[in-house]
């Protein structure tokens, strides 16, 4: 192989005309401080079935180097005469790693067992570089999830957002609360003509291992958990929670549903707690979800016990009592330890209960939930669906295509840009970065999914890792046709249709 082809686009590389031959394999050598890293990239060569053994005359040499400045920073040097990454903290050890990983991976096809010479210096423009995956309306296996995190940190993507509640299904284990798993996780399936219920959800050991293998990874999981809307699988199971007591179902059709959580039932609490106290357990990032998008005030005008919680609080309008829920989840979780995000509508609430500056907000309707928040003072997270972040729209304005809603094409999803041309200095500081999200409405197989996801991801990778002046969407476009060969390598269906 003679071209250095990556995605993300590095910071620089510098090429020469040489290359070094690893036929028939190459070995991973280093630093104690990478021991780690370098038995996660040889279980990934030997799964990728490169050709990489442990043991072998050519030798990739993992090297710390303090002079190489940031944890997510690395440098690779390929020569005639050895492989070298360096690298001052372990996750730059990794990208650099996965970087290597591309380069043989687009010589798989072909059996071309070489690289090319070359010195490549890297770092990331954004902290957080993320991927949402819906697991509420479809269910996807701990293979599939797992096969997603591995090529999503392929591109260096660095942020797991799991998607583990909604109206469709409630995916977590909650200490005190059983039926949310056994009668919130299923619901009616009206594709299925033998067994009419489809769902289920993930144990602690499930949630532990898919933690572990992101973290070997350098990959953060960041639970979701929808409140106080999107909570027909909630009531499902508890419908004493609910403003009339229902009946109630776990949703089999898609939309906002008018039944949310009663905000004058002191017993949400009880349940906020417990379902804090078993992420606290089961999740070690310092971040938690919790949605607060799409609620639905109806049930709240009606219910007397809403009208007296707004009596008791001294509010005037019903939308506030949205406010002041999630004050209290946040507050619920600093006491743990945790850092609240929630998408864009948190903003939305009087001054008597305003939102806490430590509170992330996650910008979805467009850029002006983030540019107004980090006016405040918030930190931000950009995913707008306005912007090429919603890879559940179509790849291409086609009726033959999957997805619903509206298009979104890999040329938007590469022109993502977080940071706003009406923000100051100080509010694009305050941009932590961005992440694209896959809705699961109409995504009930993992194969669709993957279709779905690439090669948009692979753009919106680049959109957060690459520096802002030197991403060029004809480049991209020169590097894509090699690198859906990596992909291919990779077994994932991809979208082949046109950028546009």
């Amino acid at each position: 192989m003679t071209n250095v082809s990556l995605i993300p686009q590095p910071v620089s590389v510098k090429k020469t005309n040489n290359f070094v031959e690893y036929f028939p394999e190459f070995s991973i050598i280093g630093d104690v401080l990478f021991s780690g890293e370098i038995q996660t990239a040889q279980l990934q060569f030997k799964n990728d079935r490169t050709g990489v053994e442990t043991s072998s005359k050519t030798k990739i040499q993992c090297t710390k180097d303090t002079s190489i400045a940031g944890e997510e920073s690395y440098e690779v040097s390929i020569r005639t005469d050895y492989i070298e990454i360096r690298a001052s903290g372990q996750a730059g050890m990794y990208h650099g790693l996965q970087s290597i990983r591309q380069l043989v991976l687009a010589g798989k096809e072909t059996n071309d067992n070489t690289l090319p010479c070359c010195e490549i210096a890297d770092s990331p423009r954004f902290p957080w570089r993320g991927f949402m995956l819906d697991t509420s309306r479809h269910f996807y296996t701990m293979a599939f999830i797992k096969k997603m995190i591995d090529i999503a940190s392929v591109h260096h993507m660095n942020v797991f957002h799991w998607h583990l509640t909604d109206d469709q299904g409630w995916r977590l284990p909650v200490e005190g609360f059983p039926l949310l798993t056994e009668i919130g996780s299923m619901r009616d399936d009206k594709r299925a003509t033998w067994g009419n219920v489809t769902g289920g959800f993930y144990s602690r050991n499930d949630i532990h291992e898919i933690v572990a293998f992101a973290a070997e990874r350098h990959v953060e999981v960041v639970p979701e958990v929808d409140l106080p809307g999107h909570a027909s699988a909630i009531l499902a199971a508890y419908p004493d929670l609910g403003c009339t007591g229902g009946p109630y179902r776990v949703e089999d059709r898609f939309g906002i549903f008018e039944d949310v959580l009663c905000a004058g039932n002191d017993r949400i609490f009880e349940l906020f707690a417990s379902i804090f106290d078993s992420l606290v357990d089961l999740f070690p990032s310092s971040y938690v979800h919790i949605g607060g998008d799409e609620v639905k005030f109806n049930r709240w005008e009606k219910c007397p016990k809403c009208t007296q919680r707004m009596k008791s609080l001294g509010l005037e309008k019903v939308p506030h009592l949205q406010s002041w829920i999630t004050v209290r989840l946040v507050e619920m979780l600093k006491e743990r330890g945790k850092t609240a995000i929630g998408w864009d509508e948190v903003l939305e609430g009087p001054d008597s209960f305003p939102l806490p500056l430590e509170v992330i907000v996650m910008s979805w309707r467009g850029l002006e939930g983030g540019i107004e928040a980090s006016a405040k003072g918030h930190r931000v997270i950009m995913t707008p669906m306005t912007d090429g972040c919603y890879l559940n729209f179509k790849p291409l304005d086609n009726d033959e295509e999957p997805g619903h809603l509206e298009v979104c094409t890999v040329r938007q999803s590469f022109q993502m840009e977080p940071v706003a041309d009406e923000m100051t200095a100080e509010q694009e500081k305050l941009v932590l970065g961005g992440q694209c999200n896959l809705w699961s409405e109409v995504i009930y197989a993992s194969r669709i999914a993957e279709y779905m996801l690439f090669p948009r991801l692979c753009a919106i990778s680049e959109a957060l890792w690459s520096q802002k002046a030197s991403r060029n969407l004809a480049s991209f476009a020169e590097r894509l046709p090699l690198h859906r060969k990596k992909l291919d390598a990779l077994d994932v269906c991809q979208f082949r249709g046109p950028l546009e």
